[in-house]
């Protein structure tokens, strides 16, 4: 089946409307229509940076030399990050030695999500259990398989059926049943992740226990992947009953003590430019080149691999972690991320730091009375999520606050444990990239799936 794979490009800006009675008032207006245009450009880039979990990138990195890429392994990068773009999902997994299946899946509300299959490991041997992994923010399944040590080549390896999803709105959830992303907008990108969570991730789990034969399975969420799963279990709590358990990496419910610099600053900022956003047509976050490069000349510098690093954007939100780090991975991260989201989605986030709650989409008092019958949206009922949840944190991760997850996990139904990853300057992007990751956080995965 086809995906829309639309080339997405920034709103225009609008114009603003002044009555001009003088050629003074002219001025006057045309240095508004300046100034106005002008730090519009600069507060959609911090918008941007505000929210990013892991981070946007440009196609090639700034002003850095062929001299500074070669000494950092990244010679002929721009040929890289080329034959990265053309890898399939499938081309990735297969040349690691894995066999792969693809699936697709419809919601109820017409969203196409392709899903894939590992059934099993290089072995072949199977140990009858279903895994189930969701990615986070702005990224796709991609995530789970970009080294040999990855996440689902591991537990795969350790029999198990691992299924790797994905949600409305990134690469490989660019399908509808009647929309076009591109033509209808404002209809395909009216949602947050309270409809991922909502609806997109019970779907796909209704489609794997179809598919399997089975009535269970565990599930793995990064980032976005666990808020997700809170919400399914929280608003379908049913649901807990299919749950064998659930692992959370990075967990992220409650942001109010998040200690992101750009996030913490920004955050007030959040719901005035969510509303200008959506007014200039920007249903879909993808910020153009100017944008990026008006932050990245302030903040980056231009030497060594800060100067690509930083076009990501990753490590100006979550920190740079020099020992975690894989530079052969740039390619691909540079290829596949972003993978597509919702401007709604990061609206939301930005929600939560200014309420300090845990609840749904906000919009507006006039808009939540007709929806939720209340001037301010419900709380997710966190003492509903009776399976097992097993929290693996950081104490460097500046999205998920410890504060949050400790509160976070108090009000869960069945927080089991807590597990803090023992490296100190572990952020919330080296759960996935990190080259300490197998060792420091996916083993305790497979240690926590296997007492069940």
């Amino acid at each position: 089946m086809p995906h829309y794979m639309h080339a997405r490009k920034g709103g225009a800006c609008f114009k603003l409307t002044i009555v001009r009675r003088t050629t003074q008032i002219k001025d006057i207006d045309n240095s508004m229509r300046y100034n106005y245009n002008h730090l519009k450009v600069k507060m959609k880039a911090l918008l941007v940076l505000a929210f990013l979990n892991v981070g946007f990138a440009s196609t090639y990195p700034r002003h850095l030399p062929s001299d500074q890429l070669k000494a950092l392994g990244l010679d002929n990068l721009a040929a890289k990050i080329s034959k990265a773009a053309n890898q399939t999902m499938e081309d990735m997994v297969r040349s690691k030695g894995y066999d792969i299946e693809s699936h697709y899946v419809t919601t109820t509300d017409g969203y196409i999500l392709n899903i894939f299959r590992i059934p099993n490991g290089k072995n072949g041997e199977s140990n009858g259990k279903i895994v189930f992994l969701q990615h986070g923010l702005l990224v796709s399944s991609i995530d789970w398989v970009t080294t040999e040590k990855s996440l689902a080549y591991m537990l795969a390896d350790e029999g198990y059926d691992v299924w790797l999803g994905n949600s409305r709105g990134n690469t490989f959830g660019r399908n509808h049943t009647t929309l076009d992303p591109e033509v209808d907008k404002a209809a395909f990108w009216s949602f947050s992740w309270h409809e991922i969570g909502n609806i997109d991730v019970p779907t796909m789990i209704d489609y794997i226990l179809e598919e399997t034969g089975s009535e269970q399975i565990h599930y793995v969420g990064h980032s976005q992947g666990t808020t997700s799963f809170y919400v399914m279990a929280s608003t379908k709590p049913d649901y807990n009953d299919k749950i064998i358990s659930s692992v959370s990496l990075a967990p992220i419910g409650f942001m109010e003590n998040m200690t992101s610099p750009i996030l913490r600053i920004l955050a007030n900022w959040q719901g005035p430019l969510g509303g200008l956003m959506e007014l200039l047509g920007l249903y879909e976050l993808l910020p153009g080149d100017d944008f990026i490069s008006t932050i990245a000349t302030g903040i980056c510098s231009d030497e060594g691999a800060g100067a690509i690093l930083c076009e990501n954007f990753i490590f100006l939100l979550c920190g740079f972690n020099n020992n975690q780090m894989n530079l052969t991975l740039l390619p691909t991260i540079m290829a596949q991320v972003p993978a597509g989201c919702a401007t709604r989605q990061l609206v939301h986030y930005g929600q939560e730091i200014q309420s300090g709650r845990f609840c749904q989409y906000d919009y507006g008092y006039l808009e939540n009375l007709n929806k939720y019958g209340a001037l301010t949206p419900p709380d997710y009922n966190l003492a509903l999520i009776t399976s097992p949840v097993h929290m693996i944190y950081s104490v460097n991760d500046w999205m998920a606050g410890l504060k949050d997850v400790d509160r976070l996990c108090e009000g869960l139904g069945n927080c089991v444990d807590k597990y803090e990853v023992e490296d100190k300057t572990f952020n919330h992007i080296d759960f996935i990239y990190g080259m300490g990751a197998p060792t420091l956080v996916y083993k305790e995965v497979v240690k926590i799936l296997a007492k069940y």
